[in-house]
């Protein structure tokens, strides 16, 4: 079997496990490693929390019968990604190394609150992608994004509030 042939069938085999909803809710989740890694500026915390960003995709179970939703919505995510790559679309596609080099540089530098801003705007970014790209299916990603940006945040926030206190005297 040539190498072509097997990495098809693992793009097939990781894309029918992508139809599963747990792989779209948990991949917010990652952005609170990153942060971490981040503000520890610690880079292979940093690069391990990306490999398993990229791969979470394919790490549950291929759904018997995915939801409509899903299905809709996967669909116009392939047609984009198979369409011509034009430079507009390009460009749009750098936004995702750009925007988590941004989230990375906002707590390498420990500033808590570009860090969250930058969240917030990944959050608000690929919501209007979704649907945008999307359409009616583009709006199921809304609820990914926003539970994700919440509990982001507040994780993000209530470390920061941790950190912060002062140590008590020994």
């Amino acid at each position: 079997m040539e190498l072509s042939e097997l990495f098809t069938q693992f793009l097939a085999w990781a894309w029918d496990r992508h139809h599963n909803p747990l792989s779209w809710f948990i991949r917010p989740f990652f952005l609170i490693p990153f942060c971490y890694f981040a503000y520890r500026r610690n880079w292979p915390g940093i690069l391990a929390t990306l490999a398993a960003l990229a791969s979470s995709m394919f790490w549950f179970p291929r759904p018997a019968a995915p939801p409509a939703w899903v299905i809709d919505f996967l669909a116009a995510e392939k047609a984009y990604l198979l369409s011509a790559w034009t430079p507009a679309k390009l460009g749009l596609t750098l936004l995702v190394p750009l925007s988590l080099s941004a989230l990375a540089a906002a707590f390498w530098v420990r500033s808590i609150a570009w860090g969250v801003a930058v969240i917030v705007l990944i959050a608000l970014a690929k919501s209007a992608w979704s649907i945008y790209e999307g359409g009616q299916a583009g709006w199921s990603v809304l609820p990914f994004a926003l539970i994700g940006l919440l509990v982001c945040a507040g994780v993000i926030a209530l470390t920061h509030r941790r950190w912060a206190k002062p140590k008590a005297a020994v």
